[in-house]
């Protein structure tokens, strides 16, 4: 599981700030049960969902990027690049002080019974430092610390690492735990492994990820599982079916490259085309009676929430049966508060997530404030000041006196006694200035 993840001058953040999935003490007594995983071995209380806030432009989305960055970059960086070529990392520019500056990244996350602090910082050229630690017990162990191109190794902790980098293995443009992964370095592998656990959602863009819901449903359990959800949203779906391409009714406005392409793979290598799923609906006699089905695609019958829908429930899923992360830039876009307040209940509840799975999100769905579901510490906002830099802090960082947990923090939020929301006042000399021209006419 999550428990923290860190930034410093990497976009619109200048200063560094930090995401804590570890549970205050603040709220002790609210929805302990139902939003906490409680892990023995270290004492830990960890949250297993949390909701970002926050003005356009604040940097809610930078944030979550951030953790897209992080993630590829730590699967990738030996693999996908050369010797000189750059890294996509962006500094903070704003400020003459950051500009030319490394971004940093750390992540501290909980994985077969082991805690891990894993980070680095990365400038367009290479990477100026990176770090990582483990604790088993009670102590927190170095297992390697790089600054450039000198190593410092844990013998025992990290034996592979030293080997690849005396072979001189490890480019000045590429991390450490990458290439030590790949030579099958046991500590790096489990290091790895846990960020491929680590799924990160656009919710503005569903075709990402739409393919593999469609996949899920070849499998009778998962599509049970899809359906099941589906229906349980009210979005009237009884089955579904998927619409694979018939090669003889390829569309004659086709290009011919990609006509000859697909005939060759769907003869040669049996493989098949998804373009569509057909949704089934029930049809009613005048009496109000179920009479037969109806059948409707996706694509062109569905909304655009019920498509969203459905491309996330194949993801939803796959998290929470895994006991994965999942991170989602505007979860709420297209989708009903009260579908999304659902959602949330699903990664809350110690029933459906026996694994315990988590789901961080950004919103400007205020009406999940008023929903219950969440504790203080697991409400979080973005805010810009007026030099662009961007803040992260949660309504637990808030004095008791100033934020009471019964108080109605949606009407607080929108007035704006937590920040993170947008500063209007020059809107109304935009409508004195619009008048005065609309006079001159």
């Amino acid at each position: 599981m999550l428990l923290q993840f860190s930034i410093k001058n990497f976009r619109t953040f200048k200063e560094k700030v930090t995401l804590s999935m570890v549970a205050s003490n603040y709220d002790k007594d609210t929805r302990e049960v139902e939003n906490i995983m409680y892990d023995e071995s270290f004492g830990l209380r960890i949250l297993k969902s949390a909701v970002i806030y926050g003005a356009n432009a604040s940097g809610k989305s930078k944030l979550l990027e951030a953790f897209s960055f992080m993630k590829h970059f730590v699967i990738e960086s030996s693999k996908e690049s050369q010797k000189g070529d750059s890294i996509d990392v962006e500094p903070f520019k704003l400020s003459i002080e950051t500009e030319n500056k490394p971004s940093e990244f750390e992540i501290i996350f909980l994985y077969k019974n082991t805690i891990y602090r894993y980070g680095f910082e990365v400038n367009k050229e290479k990477i100026v430092s990176e770090w990582l630690f483990h604790k088993q017990k009670t102590k927190e162990v170095e297992l390697f610390y790089r600054e450039y191109n000198k190593f410092e190794t844990h013998e025992r902790g990290f034996t592979k690492g030293k080997t690849v980098i005396k072979a001189g293995l490890v480019r000045n443009n590429a991390l450490l735990i990458s290439v030590a992964a790949q030579f099958n370095e046991k500590t790096a592998i489990s290091v790895i492994d846990w960020f491929k656990r680590f799924r990160t959602l656009s919710g503005l863009d569903e075709s990402g990820y739409a393919g593999y819901t469609m996949g899920k449903t070849e499998d009778p359990i998962h599509k049970s599982k899809i359906l099941s959800l589906l229906q349980a949203a009210d979005l009237g779906i009884q089955d579904i079916k998927l619409l694979k391409l018939d090669i003889e009714k390829l569309p004659s406005d086709m290009p011919k490259e990609v006509r000859e392409k697909i005939i060759k793979e769907m003869k040669e290598e049996k493989k098949e085309f998804v373009f569509d799923v057909l949704t089934s609906h029930k049809k009613y006699d005048s009496n109000k009676n179920a009479v037969e089905n109806a059948i409707f695609t996706l694509e062109d019958h569905e909304s655009s929430g019920t498509r969203k829908f459905f491309a996330l429930t194949g993801p939803i899923l796959d998290v929470i049966e895994n006991g994965y992360t999942l991170i989602v830039d505007e979860l709420d876009s297209k989708l009903h508060p009260n579908l999304v307040c659902k959602i949330v209940s699903l990664f809350n509840s110690k029933e459906l997530n026996k694994k315990n799975a988590q789901i961080i999100f950004n919103t400007h769905d205020t009406n999940l404030l008023n929903s219950g579901l969440f504790r203080r510490d697991q409400i979080w906002f973005t805010n810009k000041d007026k030099y662009g830099e961007a803040k992260l802090y949660s309504l637990a960082d808030f004095k008791s006196n100033d934020v009471r947990k019964n108080e109605p923090f949606e009407e607080n939020y929108v007035r704006g006694k937590y920040g993170a929301v947008p500063f209007l006042n020059n809107f109304d000399d935009l409508i004195n200035i619009l008048s005065q021209h609309e006079n001159e006419e």
